[in-house]
């Protein structure tokens, strides 16, 4: 097994030897950039992604900047109702693998210490007798007039509900990933034991649709992880047939999603509301469509604007960008918010009254901290 581990702001790369399938195979997933350099030698570079993919004979993980635990709780705060800070404990774990599994094992052990959930669900089936109600439609295709057996639709109280696929299915795909201590996997096969006659979601298809209720209330930090093992995790056959297994995040992409959730929670108290990826124009023919990261209504009128820039490398066409944003909407101020230690403080735009902010938020901060500076952000755009 060939082991590459990388940073996410590394700048010269590791050089491995693979063949021309696991190079297809790894360019596919996004984590990282292979370039050939010749003799069956390619060298990787980290490509604004973070994660870990393994391949036939091939292990590769690119370490977020902010640390595992945090990339965590980026990644679950961003969904709805969203993680909280005690839902993710990877601070002990340096590796991503090891550190989701523990947060899901951790987080299954807690829904499940009272026992599996059940509920009602229904079963179609073929019966000798009548049960629940008769598919009549199902009878005449089927059976050709014949009276037995018959076609029924009963509702029966199961543990084989969505809140308990969704789970198992995360747990076995956990199971199967590298980089795991026996004792990870192990504690991960006993869960899976215990939700023994629930099915398993097959690869590819949509997670099955559930509410937030009382009844499943101690299931709900385990179900968001589940589902972001779920969205995140693929183990599909690669280019070549080479057997996969990745989980790959966008980190531009990653700390948009938080900053709109953690905005819109922040902004929660105030008139109006907030919308993500507010779709708008440029031009009065409406020909030049703009999509601000975040704009806060009130009364139907925009009065806050924010877009997310997870790099500051192109700070002047990000200016350009916020400029256009404030013009179109009518605003003389706009708030660009960076990932990192940005120069802070306002930028007057000449001959147009509009004030371009630079917000720096310190994702290395703990989650609590980091979502403090989002409040004060919220108040300063918006005034309570």
């Amino acid at each position: 097994m060939t082991r590459v581990d990388l940073g996410e702001l590394d700048r010269t790369g590791a050089r491995c030897e693979l063949s021309d399938d696991q190079a297809a195979a790894l360019d596919a997933t996004g984590l990282v950039k292979p370039r050939p350099e010749g003799g069956g030698w390619w060298r990787l570079w980290p490509n604004g992604y973070a994660g870990a993919v393994r391949i036939d004979g091939l292990d590769v993980e690119v370490h977020p900047k902010v640390g595992i635990a945090r990339l965590l709780f980026l990644l679950g705060y961003a969904g709805d109702p969203g993680f909280r800070p005690e839902d993710v404990g990877a601070e002990a774990e340096t590796e991503l693998w090891p550190a989701l599994a523990e947060s899901l094992a951790r987080q299954a052990e807690r829904a499940l210490a009272a026992g599996v959930l059940q509920g009602y669900v229904s079963v179609d089936e073929a019966l000798p007798l009548i049960r629940g109600r008769i598919r009549f439609a199902d009878q005449i295709s089927h059976r050709a007039g014949l009276p037995l057996p018959v076609e029924v639709r009963y509702d029966e109280y199961s543990p084989d509900i969505a809140e308990n696929r969704i789970l198992r299915t995360a747990l076995r795909r956990m199971r199967a990933v590298p980089r795991l201590p026996e004792s990870a996997r192990a504690r991960l096969g006993h869960l899976d034991a215990r939700l023994d006659g629930v099915a398993v979601l097959p690869h590819g298809a949509i997670p099955p649709e559930w509410r937030p209720s009382r009844l499943n209330a101690r299931y709900l930090p385990a179900l968001r992880l589940a589902a972001l093992v779920l969205r995140q995790h693929s183990a599909e056959p690669g280019p070549g047939g080479q057997s996969m297994a990745a989980f790959v995040v966008d980190m531009a992409r990653v700390f948009e999603d938080f900053l709109t959730t953690a905005l819109r929670e922040a902004l929660a108290g105030r008139p109006g509301h907030t919308a993500g990826q507010y779709h708008t124009h440029l031009d009065t023919s409406r020909k030049i469509l703009i999509k601000p990261d975040v704009v806060h209504l009130a009364g139907g009128r925009p009065v806050a604007v924010f877009d997310a820039k997870y790099k500051m490398s192109y700070p002047n066409e990000d200016a350009y960008q916020m400029l256009a944003y404030c013009t179109a909407l009518g605003l003389t101020r706009g708030w660009l918010v960076y990932a990192q230690g940005a120069a802070s403080g306002p930028l007057p735009v000449r001959n147009t009254g509009i004030e371009i902010i630079r917000r720096p938020l310190d994702l290395t901060a703990p989650p609590g901290d980091l979502l403090a500076q989002v409040r004060i952000l919220a108040d300063q755009a918006v005034p309570a």
